[in-house]
């Protein structure tokens, strides 16, 4: 999009042209300003769910086993939200036959970890030990961003080199905060077993959801409207106006890295009801 406007600016300025560019915000993060919902992300969130559906059997396959999901997010916890927000609401339609070992509390979240929340992996690990003397098991929802500035912390006072990529970005696939965090929790709650699984290649691969379709219908008709009115920009709910209308936001106000907004309602009643504070 940065490149669409840079020629588009540069047409005009220095040839006395104008070239209408049209942008559409796909991303499964959904951390883009200031558009409210990206493409794609609602339905990484519903496979998300799917795929931690199958997954979480394993959590019967051995005594105290502690499962971590890693979900896509490097920046933003949305889709890590999400996608616990999805699965667990699912767990409130199923039904379970009493007396067996498999339970609603075995197979639901017990933690969601996401970088816009600090985590006490001390305090957690003592909550978490509860639940695995209690289910024989411990399920956590992680985003590939989460704690990553206290692994990177820890990785220099050891004197150890922090892997970055081209961009100076820290490279999530060498330091691998699933890995990390597995350890580090495997021992404070006692697992015998631990599992990390990540969704993030299957989740962006699906086809779109009922929701995302409509989102990319809505947005693509009112980019039409936009190109003939010979108006540029990204098309999305802005959600710096009123009502949050889908429009062509102006590209010089687009930019990455939006955090998740962890005071939603939905987001508090999701960490009470699993029992994280």
């Amino acid at each position: 999009l940065e490149f669409r406007r840079v020629l588009s600016k540069y047409i005009l300025d220095e040839h006395g042209g104008k070239v209408v560019v049209v942008g559409m915000p796909k991303t499964i993060d959904n951390d883009v300003f200031p558009i409210v919902q990206t493409f794609g992300a609602d339905t990484a969130a519903e496979q998300g769910s799917l795929f931690f559906t199958n997954v979480v059997s394993e959590s019967s396959a051995n005594p105290r086993m502690l499962i971590i999901h890693e979900v896509m997010g490097r920046d933003s916890g949305y889709l890590t939200a999400a996608t616990s927000r999805k699965y667990h609401d699912s767990l409130k339609k199923a039904t379970f036959v009493p007396g067996l070992t498999t339970t609603a509390k075995s197979r639901d979240i017990h933690a969601v970890w996401i970088p816009e929340i600090n985590i006490d992996i001390a305090a957690e690990g003592a909550r978490l030990k509860k639940i695995m003397d209690e289910t024989g098991c411990v399920n956590v929802f992680l985003s590939e961003g989460a704690g990553v500035n206290d692994i990177i912390a820890e990785m220099e006072a050891n004197g150890e080199e922090v892997p970055r990529d081209a961009f100076g970005h820290v490279s999530l696939a060498k330091i691998n905060p699933g890995v990390y965090f597995s350890k580090r929790l495997a021992t404070l709650v006692g697992a015998e077993k631990t599992l990390v699984q990540k969704s993030g290649y299957f989740a962006r691969s699906a086809a779109s959801n009922p929701f995302d379709r409509k989102l990319i219908k809505d947005c693509a008709e009112e980019g039409v409207k936009s190109a003939i009115a010979g108006v540029s920009g990204c098309m999305g709910q802005d959600e710096d106006k009123e009502g949050t209308p889908i429009r062509a936001i102006e590209f010089e106000r687009i930019k990455g890295g939006k955090h998740f907004d962890t005071s939603a309602e939905w987001f508090k009643t999701l960490l009470k009801e699993i029992g994280q504070n």
